[in-house]
């Protein structure tokens, strides 16, 4: 398991454990409100705007499967940074190759640049339609943002979330007057919840609609912000902390299909309803909420709402950076640059284009990022699927079989609608382009995409039919006898008089200890071992009574008196020439039970010799071989 914590400095960083009743209810509340914010997005405003005006009330109940479909998704994407206390990016770097994540690192920063590149849009549209600011400054004003952001992180995630919190309030309460002043007809706008047969055109919205609604990063995000909860961790603490996180998302993605479907209404009633049904950008929306409505309030808490839902999701988009970079690659970057980095990276695309095409091209541009988004999602949704359907991590809170089999459900029909979106945007190109590079390019992209689609659909299956397999090679399960065994009465220790023999003979001793207890330890005889390699040794073998053949004694005989004084019983064999016959010769001679050797743990071109003499004394010997790192 990693030992990387999500938002390190947030994790765990709320307690409830000790909280009762409401206030342990309360405790979980907010990560789920961060999250819901990707919900409303100036992405979402654009194809909730469409829908209601060329359709009225119709796709009301498209929001609320889209939204239903969200809160599914969101609750599993909890549920695995609970149990298994990691985030979607450190599952995947845990379970995918290299090459894989780092496509899949990819993609996600991709998705959260997308994401901020209509958070700067929208912000700057909002600032354009409330002041009168040209969109070119209010889009370099978004990179201040930057500086709230981290002045939030340092008052900890509650503050945070309490921020957040206040936005999308101002955005519900905005819509809410907005509804109250444009006095729909609730009769009509309640039959939109009963499905009906769409249009092609309608269908195409409706795609739209939902495309735009699951975020990829806020799947990431998710994950990571349930474990700034402290919670007990024991199965009825899991258990709970899962539902009150359901309670959660439900709470907060319905508050998102509120703002959402409050959009779709303001638009067919005010535009639909009078005849306006070709308005589908938000600032000739905002034009024309004025006259249609007969009150200047209107279009201004419509830039009001814009503003925030702009502003909250820069927010968000900064702690799934963090989470997609820290989990993925492991690199943690200070927050200040890391929300500068994706700030610029969004700001640079839109400030060309409004810079050479003009601000005409703003929609174009968050078409493109909602396409960029739709690539994405599948890539994120599958492999929570996949880890919070696995018995052998998430163990009895893998999902079961019927939630599992309609999140399967739901990510095919996001993939397929996406795709579609993909596909449209892909063939209106090739329409539109004469270059051959640029339409050959395109098609090997799209390939790879299908091909990295494939591997992370079938890649866990098959690790797991691999692991299964390798498993039943094993044969049956063996019973384990746990009768005690007799004790080791003879423990060989082989020595090179280096400052490690301390820690082989004191290993030795508390073996022999453990074993049995400290009086009975003293039956046990430990055999010194060591092999003299002097140029005499190698020709006379035990013959030879050179300098060093005496001194190797002398020091082995220091060591059985040593041991001796304590109580224990001792003896010494020398061997010469060949380290790992001599070893093995003795042990055999002797008949040790137990043989203990040092590792040095030696690098490099040391590994080579001293540590091929472990290797084969431990393949030529029967008894077990106790290997000691110094």
């Amino acid at each position: 398991m990693s030992q990387n914590k999500s938002l390190d400095t947030l994790h765990e960083s709320v307690p409830t454990s000790q909280k009762t009743g409401w206030r342990k209810f309360l405790a979980f509340i907010g990560p789920a409100y961060l999250v819901s914010v990707g919900y409303m997005d100036p992405g979402n405003w654009a194809t909730d705007l469409a829908g209601g005006a060329a359709f009225g009330y119709q796709l009301i109940w498209i929001l609320l499967l889209s939204n239903l479909m969200a809160v599914l998704l969101q609750s599993l994407s909890a549920r695995l940074g609970i149990v298994r206390r990691l985030d979607l990016a450190q599952v995947n770097r845990e379970t995918y190759p290299p090459f894989v994540n780092l496509s899949l690192y990819i993609l996600a920063e991709l998705a959260i640049t997308a994401t901020d590149l209509a958070e700067v849009l929208g912000m700057a549209i909002g600032i354009k339609l409330l002041t009168g600011m040209p969109l070119m400054y209010g889009t370099l004003i978004t990179v201040s943002d930057t500086f709230l952001f981290l002045f939030l992180q340092r008052y900890g995630i509650r503050k945070m979330e309490a921020f957040i919190i206040l936005l999308v309030a101002t955005i519900g309460f905005s819509f809410f007057i907005q509804l109250f002043i444009a006095k729909p007809d609730l009769s009509y706008a309640i039959k939109g919840f009963i499905p009906s047969k769409l249009t092609p055109e309608a269908l195409y919205i409706a795609v739209g609609i939902i495309g735009a609604t699951v975020m990829p990063h806020n799947l990431y995000l998710h994950s990571a912000l349930v474990q700034t909860r402290k919670i007990d961790r024991t199965v009825p603490g899991i258990k709970k902390s899962i539902f009150y996180n359901f309670i959660d998302s439900f709470v907060a993605l319905n508050a998102a299909f509120f703002v959402n479907a409050s959009i779709l209404i303001l638009a067919a009633t005010a535009f639909f309803a009078t005849g306006h049904k070709e308005v589908a950008k938000i600032e000739e929306a905002h034009s024309l909420l004025a006259p249609l409505l007969g009150s200047k309030l209107a279009p201004i808490l419509f830039a009001i709402a814009l503003i925030a839902a702009g502003q909250s999701s820069t927010v968000t988009g900064t702690l799934a950076g963090q989470i997609v970079m820290e989990g993925y690659l492991k690199i943690r970057l200070n927050p200040w640059i890391r929300r500068l980095l994706t700030r610029f990276v969004a700001i640079v695309p839109a400030v060309l284009v409004i810079g050479i095409m003009g601000e005409d091209r703003v929609d174009a541009l968050l078409i493109l990022s909602q396409v960029i988004l739709s690539l994405q999602l599948g890539y994120a949704v599958i492999p929570l699927i996949h880890f919070v359907s696995d018995k052998n991590t998430m163990g009895e809170f893998a999902i079961g079989l019927k939630v599992k089999i309609l999140a399967w459900m739901v990510a095919a029909i996001l993939v397929y609608l996406n795709g579609n979106l993909v596909f449209d945007f892909v063939n209106h190109f090739f329409h539109q382009s004469e270059n051959v590079l640029l339409k050959g390019l395109l098609i090997l992209v799209i390939l790879f995409f299908i091909g990295l689609l494939l591997y992370i659909i079938l890649y866990p299956i098959l690790m797991a039919n691999h692991k299964k397999t390798i498993t039943d090679l094993h044969g049956d399960h063996i019973e384990l006898d746990w009768t005690q065994t007799e004790p080791v009465k003879r423990i060989a220790i082989a020595v090179d008089f280096s400052a490690s023999d301390q820690k082989l003979i004191k290993t030795a001793i508390a073996h022999a200890i453990f074993q049995i207890d400290q009086e009975k330890a003293s039956d046990t005889e430990f055999i010194f071992i060591h092999v003299v390699e002097s140029v005499t040794a190698n020709y006379l073998l035990e013959a030879s009574d050179d300098i060093e053949s005496r001194k190797d004694q002398e020091r082995l005989d220091g060591y059985v008196s040593a041991l001796i004084a304590k109580g224990y019983k001792a003896s010494t064999a020398l061997g010469y020439q060949n380290r790992v016959k001599e070893i093995v010769r003795i042990v055999q001679e002797k008949d040790a039970q137990l043989l203990v050797m040092g590792a040095h743990q030696h690098k490099g071109w040391k590994d080579y010799f001293f540590g091929e003499t472990i290797e084969a004394v431990r393949h030529s010997v029967s008894v077990p071989v106790l290997i000691v790192n110094d």
